[in-house]
């Protein structure tokens, strides 16, 4: 007896639990970014009606994305059933800057200290000698090759789990790093400090990358208090009715 084979091209149909799953995957992905560019202001109400109706789902994978969403500490249930979504406070901010600096600071001195292979540090210096010639002028797209630059240099450093939390933290500080880059000369300082950092890490010289990575998260750091003003009127401004 012959096990039936699909026909080469074709899929099968998703069942309604796999739909139900890919569904709710969307959901997440829709709200954690409305939620980390600070487009839903602090509390702003979520509930499964209104979610039905913007996406167009049943109830199903919208409890199942407010579920995944409430365990991940964007949103927080409410005691009449609905939920609220959690930005981050400025004092959650000044610690999430803290343990990134930490997270940075293992990560930096272990490369130093063990030997960073070359190849990838080079190329990480002909990256940011290109950014500091022609700029991107989206401030979203300096962001992201930012939090890429220091994720890589942890993925470098060889430890999976430490990649992870500074991945999870760079997401939440996305925004912030936007608004850092709407600063005056604040390409070329971060450019600058991105190389006397791979330059620190390619001499051995741990101490000096501790100091280099030190010294370029600090700058971010010292613009906090303006730029969670910034980001809560952009919430105000431009948030989503849901």
């Amino acid at each position: 007896m012959h096990s039936r084979i699909p026909a080469r091209g074709k899929r099968r149909p998703r069942t309604p639990k796999e739909n139900a799953a890919t569904f709710s995957a969307s959901i997440i992905a829709t709200i954690k970014e409305r939620i980390i560019n600070w487009q839903y202001p602090p509390e702003h109400r979520l509930t499964e009606d209104g979610l039905c109706r913007e996406f167009g789902v049943s109830r199903s994978p919208v409890r199942e994305a407010l579920r995944v969403l409430t365990t991940n500490g964007f949103v927080r249930r409410l005691d009449n059933r609905g939920y609220a979504v959690r930005q981050v406070k400025l004092q959650e901010l000044k610690e999430l800057y803290d343990v990134r600096l930490a997270l940075e600071l293992f990560a930096v001195e272990q490369l130093a200290s063990g030997g960073a292979p070359g190849n990838d540090i080079a190329a990480l210096a002909r990256t940011w000698k290109e950014v500091r010639r022609h700029p991107p002028m989206d401030q979203g797209e300096l962001a992201k090759l930012d939090s890429r630059f220091h994720e890589e240099l942890a993925r470098l450093a060889g430890n999976g789990l430490l990649t992870q939390q500074l991945q999870a933290i760079n997401e939440r500080l996305l925004i912030f790093r936007m608004i850092d880059f709407a600063q005056a000369d604040r390409v070329e300082d971060t450019c600058t400090q991105h190389l006397a950092l791979l330059e620190r890490i390619a001499a051995g010289d741990a101490q000096g990358a501790r100091e280099a990575v030190r010294r370029n998260i600090e700058d971010g750091r010292n613009i906090v208090g303006s730029s969670i003003k910034e980001a809560l009127a952009r919430s105000y401004t431009g948030g989503h009715e849901t």
